[in-house]
C-alpha cells in the first residue's frame, strides 16, 4: 500500500473496484431505461394506437436536448463534483422513467423520455468523470472496459426483456415499470458511490474532487490538439455505428432475406461483443499502451464491413464480428484517454463537451441515412457514407498518434509501467 506525504493510504483495489461496481449499476439502470421503448413497439401500436412516427419520437426526443445538456451537465459536475451531480442526474433519470410509465398519453409519455434525457447523458459523462478520478494511474482502460460491460449488459437485458420477462409483456405499462425499478437501482447506486467517496475522502489519499470557482468558457478552446482528434474520432466512430443500428435490422431483412428473429440477433452480436472483448482491450491498452495506433487498427476494422454487407453474400456473421471487435476496441481506449490529456479540474466539461458533440453526429447522421435510403431506394449510399466515415475516423487517430509520438504527446502511447517510471 503506498502512503502519501500526508500520512494517508491510496485506496486499496478492493475499495476502487466496489467503487466501480456501483457507478456501473447505475449505467446498468440507465441503459436499461434508454432501451426499454424498443421491445414495446408492437404493444404501443396495438394497444395506444401510436404509430411508427410515435414510437420513434419517444427515443428521438432523448437525444435532442443532449447536443446542449451534457456541456452543462460537465461544466455543472466541475462546479458541484461527482457525487451532488450524480446523484442530480439518476434522480432525473428516475423520474423520467415515472413519468413515462404513468399514463398512455404520447405529451405525457415524450415528457418523461425528454426529462430522463435531460438526465442519462449528463450522468454518463458523470460516471466517466469518477472513474477518471479514481484510476487514473491505475488499471483506468480496464476499469472504463468493466462499466462499458456492466453498462450494456443494462441494454441486452432491456432488449431481450420479453423472453426473461414475457408474462408482463401482456401490456404496454408492465415492461416500463420494470425499467423505473432498473432507475430506482441506478439512484440507490449513486447513493452507496456517494457514501464510500466520502468516506474515501477521509481516510485515503484521493485525486481532488474540487469545483471550479468560475466557468471561463474560453478554456474550452483551449483543449489540447490531441483532445480535438479524440472529439473527432469520437463522432466519426459513433455516426457510423448507432445510425446503422437504426436501420441494421431492416437492413438485414431486405437486402440479405433473413428473419426478423435473426436480423435481431445479428444487431445484438455488437452490444453482446462489446460486453465481453471491452475490458480486456482495456486491460491490453493499460499494459502496452500504443493507444493511437490501437484506434488506427480499430477504425480499419470498420471501413470495409459495410461495403462488404451491401455488395457481397458472405455470411452476415463475418462482417458483423468484424464490426463488434471495432465497437469494443476503440470505446475501450478513446474514453479513458481523455484523463491523460485533460486537467483533471476541466474533465467534466471535456467529457460534456466530447458527448456533447458526439450527439450532434448521432442526429445528424440518423436523419441523413434515413433520406439516403429513401433518396436512393436502397442501402448502398448509406453504407458508403459509413465507410467514409471509418476512413476519416483512421485519419484522426492517425493525426492523433502523430501528435503523441511528437513533442508535445501526454503520454497515451505509453503503457503504465512506462508512465510510472516517468513519475
Amino acid at each position: 500500500m503506498n502512503i502519501n506525504i500526508n500520512g494517508k493510504p491510496e485506496p486499496t483495489k478492493i475499495y476502487r473496484w466496489l467503487v466501480l461496481i456501483f457507478v456501473s449499476l447505475a449505467m446498468f439502470g440507465n441503459y436499461y431505461v434508454y432501451d426499454s421503448i424498443s421491445p414495446l413497439a408492437d404493444l404501443l401500436a396495438k394497444h395506444l394506437n401510436f404509430s411508427d412516427s410515435d414510437i420513434g419520437w419517444l427515443n428521438a426526443i432523448y437525444s435532442l436536448p443532449n447536443i446542449f445538456i451534457v456541456l452543462i451537465g460537465g461544466i455543472i459536475i466541475d462546479r458541484l463534483g461527482t457525487r451532488k451531480s450524480s446523484f442530480i442526474f439518476s434522480l432525473l433519470c428516475l423520474i423520467g422513467a415515472v413519468i413515462t410509465a404513468i399514463s398512455p398519453d404520447l405529451t405525457i409519455m415524450a415528457t418523461g423520455r425528454l426529462i430522463f434525457g435531460l438526465g442519462a447523458e449528463s450522468l454518463i459523462v458523470a460516471v466517466t468523470t469518477v472513474l477518471a478520478r479514481w484510476f487514473k494511474g491505475k488499471e483506468l482502460s480496464f476499469a472504463f472496459g468493466i462499466n462499458l460491460t456492466i453498462a450494456r449488459l443494462g441494454s441486452f437485458a432491456a432488449l431481450n426483456s420479453p423472453t426473461w420477462a414475457k408474462v408482463y409483456y401482456e401490456n404496454w405499462q408492465e415492461p416500463l415499470l420494470i425499467s423505473v425499478v432498473a432507475a430506482t437501482i441506478s439512484v440507490l447506486a449513486v447513493i452507496i458511490y456517494m457514501i464510500m467517496d466520502t468516506n474515501a475522502s477521509k481516510r485515503f489519499t484521493l485525486s481532488a474532487d474540487l469545483a471550479q470557482d468560475k466557468i471561463v468558457f474560453k478554456d474550452i478552446f483551449r483543449f489540447s490538439l490531441s483532445f480535438w482528434y479524440i472529439v473527432l474520432l469520437c463522432v466519426t466512430f459513433y455516426s457510423a455505428i448507432f445510425p446503422f443500428q437504426t436501420f441494421a435490422v431492416k437492413f438485414f431483412i431486405e437486402q440479405h432475406g433473413v428473419t426478423r428473429e435473426f436480423g435481431g440477433f445479428l444487431s445484438s452480436l455488437l452490444i453482446f461483443a462489446s460486453m465481453i472483448f471491452t475490458p480486456l482491450f482495456g486491460l491490453l491498452s493499460d499494459k502496452i499502451g500504443k493507444r493511437a495506433l490501437l484506434m488506427m487498427f480499430g477504425s480499419i476494422l470498420l471501413i470495409p464491413v459495410y461495403l462488404i454487407m451491401a455488395y457481397t453474400q458472405i455470411p452476415l456473421l463475418i462482417p458483423m464480428t468484424i464490426m463488434g471487435i471495432s465497437f469494443s476496441l476503440i470505446p475501450a481506449i478513446m474514453w479513458p484517454s481523455v484523463a491523460y490529456i485533460v486537467d483533471e479540474s476541466k474533465l467534466g466539461t471535456a467529457y460534456g463537451l466530447m458527448t456533447m458533440i458526439q450527439n450532434i453526429g448521432l442526429a445528424g447522421f440518423n436523419f441523413l441515412i434515413g433520406w439516403a435510403n429513401d433518396f436512393s431506394g436502397d442501402y448502398t449510399l448509406g453504407m458508403w457514407i459509413f465507410s467514409v466515415l471509418g476512413f476519416l475516423g483512421l485519419v484522426f487517430a492517425f493525426m492523433l498518434r502523430k501528435v503523441e509520438t511528437g513533442p508535445n504527446a501526454h503520454g497515451l502511447e505509453l503503457s503504465m509501467a512506462q508512465r510510472e517510471k516517468l513519475k
